[in-house]
């Protein structure tokens, strides 16, 4: 008669991805940056494609842009796509609302959306 092996019934490692996945992100553990963040010229072409393709009847939100560019290092484009979302709110290009209603650029703050003029 042979003993049980005590380690049959284990539960099997949490921490093991298993065979071809990619380590998990473990909490506290920074997302490695991207090379280079997108030119300001990037972020502009962005967000006008975007409001131009959901039309003056719709928003976008400046994640959504960011997410585009970077999906996996997105939240640090943040406010860079804000910044440049003024800039194009001044030149007249869109309008960017808050609670539904158009601000100013200068009244930026919170959670805005963007759409195209």
């Amino acid at each position: 008669m042979t003993t049980p092996d005590p380690d049959a019934d284990a539960l099997p490692d949490r921490t093991d991805p298993g065979p071809g996945r990619p380590e998990p992100a473990r909490a506290g553990t920074p997302r490695p940056a991207s090379p280079r963040p997108p030119s300001p010229g990037v972020l502009r072409d962005e967000i006008l494609r975007q409001t131009a393709a959901r039309g003056p009847q719709h928003s976008i939100c400046p994640s959504e842009v960011a997410r585009a560019l970077d999906p996996d290092g997105w939240r640090s484009l943040l406010g860079p796509v804000r910044a440049e979302a003024a800039a194009l709110a001044r030149e007249g290009c869109i309008e960017v609302l808050r609670k539904g209603k158009p601000v100013q650029p200068e009244a930026m703050r919170g959670v805005l959306r963007l759409r195209a003029r």
